[in-house]
């Protein structure tokens, strides 16, 4: 199951903080509290809650102070605000509304009223004989991966690519009643009509893990069909970059010379994490992250479920080129070969024993020494990695624009080749667009 969702009780009324903490608390969520205006921001920023329950006359802050406040910072933009007061002016709600208040609610409020209001903003529902949500549904379900978008640097549509398609970087990982997606890439536009055709009118709450924020691993975002719905919530997880945060480059992109809808107008739901951990969890999936070798900040996620582990390094050069399974030299010329094994054995370690590596393989190897330190590896490489983890399935990925499908079927010859030479068990696919992995079959063949 999912975390709680989060409450910050802002009030001045310890009494009332007291009962409908408590009170909330018997129903599901986690509370927060603060007693004035100032505090409650500072915990906004930090704990990031899903809804305010703000009072409106308070020291240090009122409540339209906390709304304003809130409404200004785009990185708070799904917090929904409840704004409480023992006063029913029509002035004071139509001002409250201005302010950025979703709900005004006025005291006393009984508990079943405040429940709905929160399971409302939240996109919960509370009615008797309601759908099932995603989460009731799919928590127990098998773990499984589609590919909407596998090729690298640009998207490239056309006759050449019809097979295994011509979508830049995104991925969709199905497991523990979680939705999650590993890049924005070109292929988050049919990932996203694809969720609101089988979701229809209930809501969504998805994760967005960013790899890194290069323009092909970012430019489906803009076109992302459910963030343009009240009802989704979607939480976009990444690192800061080498030269901006996280929040300036998702909404520089959107800004009126590039598009026509700027970020902050967005109805959906979204909120950016900058992440500082390389360990955390997505619902009841754990995920670890490590740094890829590639230019700026760009990082590899692991991500384990319970029925076997995926990771997804789509952009990654090795630290040190091998032959067969043995390193035999640095590929940046700076480095020292003792320093870029101990790199790379930090990735084989990272990998070891993984279900399902999606790895960087867009270059040949006869075209790699002409583009050492772009940040890319090569096929033979790749699979010296993979056999070197105990990887059980190798996907091909991040295909380098100029190989078409022919191209790209002869990759995958030389990757198999590779492993009957070394006669391993690895086994090795091209990444196509939507192709699905049912990860629990994978791990009962790798038994059996």
């Amino acid at each position: 199951m999912s975390a709680p969702k989060k409450v910050l009780i802002i009030d001045d009324d310890s009494e009332f903080r007291r009962l409908f903490g408590e009170w909330l608390q018997l129903n599901g969520w986690k509370v927060l509290e603060a007693a004035e205006g100032e505090s409650g921001l500072e915990m906004v920023r930090e704990q990031r809650p899903d809804i305010v329950l703000c009072d409106l006359l308070m020291p240090r802050g009122n409540g339209f102070q906390v709304c304003r406040t809130i409404r200004q910072d785009i990185t708070l933009r799904h917090t929904r605000i409840v704004v409480t007061s023992g006063r029913d002016y029509e002035a004071d709600r139509l001002a409250a509304r201005e302010a950025g208040a979703d709900e005004y609610l006025t005291k006393p409020v009984a508990p079943d009223q405040l429940l709905a209001v929160l399971g409302r903003l939240c996109g919960q529902n509370t009615k008797p004989g309601s759908k099932t949500s995603f989460l009731t549904r799919a928590a127990t379900a098998p773990a499984r991966l589609k590919f909407w978008g596998v090729r690298g640097s640009i998207p490239t549509p056309g006759a050449g690519t019809v097979r295994y398609g011509g979508n830049t970087s995104c991925v969709e990982l199905r497991a523990g009643g979680e939705i999650i997606i590993l890049d924005a890439g070109t292929g988050l536009r049919a990932l996203g009509k694809d969720l609101v055709a089988e979701f229809q009118d209930q809501p969504l709450h998805l994760t967005l893990l960013l790899s890194h924020t290069h323009w092909d691993h970012i430019q489906g975002l803009p076109f992302f069909q459910p963030i343009y719905q009240p009802r989704c919530r979607l939480r976009i997880l990444g690192y800061e970059g080498a030269r901006s945060g996280l929040v300036h480059v998702l909404s520089g992109q959107m800004e009126s010379p590039y598009f026509p809808v700027p970020f902050g107008e967005l109805p959906g739901n979204i909120e950016i994490v900058e992440l500082k951990d390389l360990s955390f969890e997505v619902g009841p999936v754990r995920v670890q992250a490590a740094f890829a070798n590639h230019p700026g900040i760009c990082v590899g996620y692991r991500l384990f479920t319970n029925d076997g582990s995926v990771a997804f390094f789509p952009d990654n050069e090795p630290h040190c080129r091998h032959r067969g399974l043995t390193a035999i030299a640095p590929t940046k010329p700076h480095n020292s070969l003792d320093y870029a094994q101990a790199e790379e054995r930090k990735v084989v370690e990272f990998l070891r024993g993984v279900e399902v590596l999606i790895l960087d393989t867009q270059y040949e190897v006869t075209e790699y020494d002409a583009h050492r330190g772009w940040g890319h590896g090569c096929v033979d490489d790749a699979v010296a990695v993979a056999l070197q983890a105990g990887a059980r399935q190798l996907f091909l990925f991040h295909h380098d624009p100029d190989h078409d499908d022919d191209r790209l079927d002869r990759l995958v010859a030389r990757a198999r080749d590779i492993v009957a030479a070394e006669r391993g068990s690895l086994q090795v696919d091209v990444a196509r667009e939507g192709a699905v992995v049912e990860l629990a079959t994978l791990t009962r063949r790798s038994h059996s």
